[in-house]
């Protein structure tokens, strides 16, 4: 069957065509997206702006009419940090749902680590063992970790790429103080409930997947997509380490001529280089393997389990 999986983030809008059946991969068969960026449309209060609440609208909508042109049998909508933390994410997917007919789903935190593991163990498979899993997005870094292929421990913390550059960077390049500030804080996050998954002892695989780890990876010397998605990836610490002092001294002109940065998220390069530096740190991790597969994929193959069974 053909699904449309419309996948509402911090910072994109992303609607991915596959082409999907049970006991296969999902294969992408077109994808449309926009930088929302919902994480910026938020008021002092916690709200998605009336301008955020209009940009969301009106991209899905035109995702439906994609979706539509594309020979979609079904589409599965999801939101993720942006939209779960808004205080008004109830009147907002309402609204959405009056003028589009299209009824976003928001996942919690704990389910989006869950998926996303889910959707690792399916491409790297039994012979990874016991695996942990990252994924640092716009709003949230989600952690999950477990021998089978329902994590045994997953949760969510908010500390992702661009909800860090907004609160510590939002008044220009950050200086000393502030990165220091930072990564105090984001390492006290991640210890806090770090026991979680370091109670079962060492994972025999770590991977981390989604557009930070990427970026950083591609950074610090993987190859490039064009090479395709089964070329072996992976983000190594000590090479991120030494990369952090250079990072936050660039521009973000000289961020957007890094291999693997989009110009729309030079501002999430630096935080993010630090919530993957603290996670490896913490959890005693030298490599990440590069995923990629992540909570889109992850949606899919929870769908087509479903239908399988009913069927």
């Amino acid at each position: 069957m053909r699904l449309g999986v419309l996948d509402i983030g911090s910072n994109t809008g992303h609607l991915l065509v596959v082409d999907a059946h049970g006991g296969a991969a999902p294969l992408p068969a077109f994808s449309y997206k926009e930088p929302l960026r919902l994480a910026e449309h938020l008021d002092e209060d916690g709200s998605v702006s009336p301008r955020g609440v209009d940009a969301l609208t009106a991209f899905t909508a035109q995702a439906l009419v994609v979706a539509e042109d594309k020979g979609c049998q079904d589409m599965l909508a999801f939101a993720t940090s942006a939209v779960r933390d808004a205080v008004n994410s109830d009147a907002v997917l309402e609204h959405v749902h009056e003028r589009t007919g299209v009824r976003i789903q928001v996942l919690s935190g704990e389910d989006e680590a869950r998926l996303t593991f889910l959707a690792v163990r399916r491409w790297f498979g039994w012979s990874a063992g016991r695996l942990a899993v990252f994924d640092i997005g716009g709003g949230s870094l989600e952690i999950a970790g477990g021998a089978d292929e329902s994590p045994d421990v997953a949760w969510s913390l908010p500390i992702g790429a661009g909800r860090l550059a907004r609160q510590f960077f939002g008044g220009g390049p950050p200086d000393d103080e502030a990165i220091r500030g930072l990564r105090k804080q984001i390492r006290a996050e991640i210890a806090r409930d770090a026991g979680h998954l370091l109670r079962a002892g060492a994972p025999d695989h770590a991977a981390a997947t989604s557009k930070t780890f990427r970026s950083l990876a591609r950074i610090c010397g993987a190859a490039p997509s064009a090479d395709g998605p089964l070329v072996p990836r992976v983000l190594e610490r000590e090479v991120l380490r030494d990369w952090i002092p250079k990072l936050v001294t660039m521009t973000p002109e000289a961020l957007a001529h890094l291999p693997g940065v989009s110009p729309s998220r030079t501002h999430q390069i630096v935080p993010g280089a630090l919530v993957a530096e603290a996670a490896m740190d913490i959890f005693g991790l030298e490599v990440l393997e590069i995923c990629p597969w992540a909570l889109r994929e992850g949606v899919i193959l929870e769908r087509l389990d479903q239908i399988s069974v009913l069927g």
